[in-house]
């Protein structure tokens, strides 16, 4: 009995994704619950059980190509190897019931499904066709092995393949590969990522600065880490510290924690959801990510110790779940962890707005009218300016900066 596997609703705002891996090919045996397929979506990279056990008879979306939430992305056939004997047993020995059996009317009804389905082709095989100048009509008349008929990017990298007499790809001919080059496609992680920042892009923003003397901040962690591995079984890092002071700063003002919707209205969100950027993979070489701490508002300086430290090893060992990167009300990343001195962070739009954190460093600086050497930093907001001004983002940033200072929010 085939079972078809469906791609799920992966989150209120993800319709659809993309086949990244397939983890089985056609023919192998899957057992139920078994990963059978890696879909990419622009919120995580998540493996999909097999719903059943048997055979995986039939690919019906190839690695690349997009599919809609609840499409069937392939089949499994539950009586496995059973299917594959069938066709010898009726050779073998044909009775009077089996002709009820040879009418064909199904194998001659797709090519007119395939037909109607061949109108509508996916943005991998029309990206392909532009390249190389092919039109629908084109198109249309090569075999596809997509489900209905469906072309797929095999078909048509196929159909270029036996093509004799291709005509130039059309457009800007890329540059010629050297032999110390190589061309690496854009896919995976990096191009869900690559379509966010470019949405994001489209966000009228402004970045501002302010710097921050941590001499208080950086002299508790050094009096305090070792005891506090040592009750906890956590590193003491700053980013906890820089969470803390952004979500009381946030509940000060509201609007810098609101987002703006399509239709003009803006969202004010009560609590405090805040994303922060961590690198994917053991050795982060992978990209970043931007999970989420719920209501942390709500919780202590060692209850977001604790849930930073538990989210970051979910995304070193690429365990992270749909629900763990949505919902994001405010983002904090910190390239200060690896040395980075200044930077204008871009937006995770909707949302209004996002604070980086640079490198502590030691600097001579005056105060009351002495000079010393203090610990450092900057602290960039890059906001989105249509329901945020520069008076309060000036005075949000003052409000981290004087938290930062003072220290007062872990008491």
């Amino acid at each position: 009995m085939p079972v078809e596997i469906l791609m799920p609703e992966l989150g209120e705002s993800v319709h659809e994704g993309t086949v990244s891996r397939w983890l089985k090919k056609e023919g192998e045996a899957v057992k139920e619950d078994e990963p059978v397929v890696e879909i990419m979506t622009d919120k995580v990279n998540t493996e999909l059980p097999a719903p059943a056990s048997g055979v995986l008879s039939k690919i019906l979306i190839q690695e690349g190509e997009l599919v809609k939430v609840f499409a069937a992305m392939g089949i499994i056939d539950e009586t496995g190897s059973a299917a594959k004997t069938a066709p010898a047993k009726e050779t073998a020995g044909k009775t009077k019931e089996k002709p009820a059996e040879a009418p064909k009317a199904e194998p001659r009804a797709e090519p007119a499904a395939a037909e109607s389905e061949r109108t509508w082709f996916t943005p991998v095989v029309r990206s392909i066709a532009k390249e190389h100048g092919l039109d629908d009509a084109t198109l249309s008349t090569i075999s596809g092995s997509g489900a209905g008929g469906r072309v797929t990017r095999r078909d048509v990298e196929a159909y270029l393949e036996s093509r004799e007499g291709a005509p130039a790809p059309a457009g800007p001919q890329p540059a010629a590969v050297g032999p110390d080059q190589e061309v690496v496609k854009l896919a995976g992680m990096r191009k869900m990522i690559a379509d966010a920042l470019t949405r994001s892009s489209q966000v009228p923003t402004v970045s501002t600065t302010i710097d921050v003397d941590v001499s208080r901040m950086v002299e508790f962690r050094a009096h305090n880490k070792e005891s506090f591995l040592n009750q906890y079984g956590l590193k003491l890092t700053y980013t906890p510290f820089f969470i803390k002071a952004v979500t009381e700063a946030l509940q000060e003002f509201p609007l810098v924690n609101a987002s703006l919707q399509e239709d003009d209205k803006i969202v004010m969100h009560r609590g405090v959801t805040m994303g922060v950027a961590v690198s994917l993979g053991q050795k982060g070489d992978q990209g970043l990510i931007v999970p989420v701490l719920r209501d942390t508002h709500k919780k202590s300086l060692v209850e977001i110790a604790k849930e930073l430290d538990s989210i970051a090893d979910k995304a070193r060992n690429n365990g992270l779940k749909p629900d763990d990167v949505q919902g994001g009300t405010f983002t904090l990343t910190n390239p200060g962890s690896y040395g980075a001195l200044f930077g204008t962070p871009m937006i995770n739009a909707p949302q209004a707005g996002i604070l980086g954190t640079y490198a502590i460093r030691q600097e001579v600086v005056v105060r009351d009218g002495m000079i010393g050497i203090r610990p450092m930093m900057y602290l960039v907001l890059t906001y989105d300016h249509r329901i945020v001004d520069g008076l309060l983002a000036g005075r949000f940033l003052q409000s981290v900066r004087d938290k930062l200072q003072s220290f007062d929010f872990f008491k």
